[in-house]
């Protein structure tokens, strides 16, 4: 403990050797954690150099109460905002692919061609989407058409929002295998 209160010292007053020591002594132990919440190795290491990068810029700040459950607070953070921003991020490539799917874009419809492929998967959409049972199709509408959070989605269907999370994901997997059915018709 005098060690490592030591090398906090040394790091706070800007010893990159001690808080090299520091990494060193926590490195396995912070990336066990990252991967505990991202099983990818490449990204787990991304988090785990803004961990660090967060331990050092927030060390002056370090109250001296129990270092190995703050850097796990501060592992664990990290992880679930990169969990956020990967949700996130997916919502959007999401969205955008199925109003891509939807509107095709203004130089497309010079090209007769792309207009009756465009129309026709708008038309399997549709159908794919109307074959859907209506509290999966209601989720699928409202969260990628309405751009509603979870939460409005919960409030205005007067259910929880992990209801919602589950009949969104269940949608997800239906309206796969119903864009298939509909194409394989085609």
């Amino acid at each position: 403990m005098e060690r490592e209160s030591l090398l906090i010292k040394e790091s706070i007053e800007g010893s990159e050797k001690a808080f090299a020591n520091i990494v060193n002594n926590y490195k396995n132990y912070v990336f066990a954690i990252i991967l505990n919440f991202i099983k990818d190795h490449g990204e787990a290491e991304n988090v785990a150099q803004e961990v660090f990068l967060q331990i050092y810029t927030s060390l002056p700040t370090y109250d001296n109460d129990n270092f190995k459950a703050w850097i796990s607070k501060i592992a664990a953070n990290k992880s679930i905002d990169w969990i956020r921003r990967k949700k996130t991020k997916f919502r959007e490539e999401a969205v955008e692919n199925t109003m891509d799917l939807i509107d095709s874009t203004a130089s497309d419809k010079n090209n007769p061609e792309i207009s009756i492929v465009d129309k026709e998967r708008k038309e399997v959409l549709i159908r794919a989407l109307n074959n859907m049972p209506e509290i999966y199709r209601v989720v699928i509408e409202k969260f990628y058409f309405q751009e509603k959070s979870y939460e409005m989605i919960a409030k205005e269907e007067d259910i929880p929002i992990k209801t919602i999370a589950s009949r969104l994901y269940r949608a997800k997997i239906l309206l796969k295998e119903k864009w298939r059915e509909e194409n394989e018709t085609l």
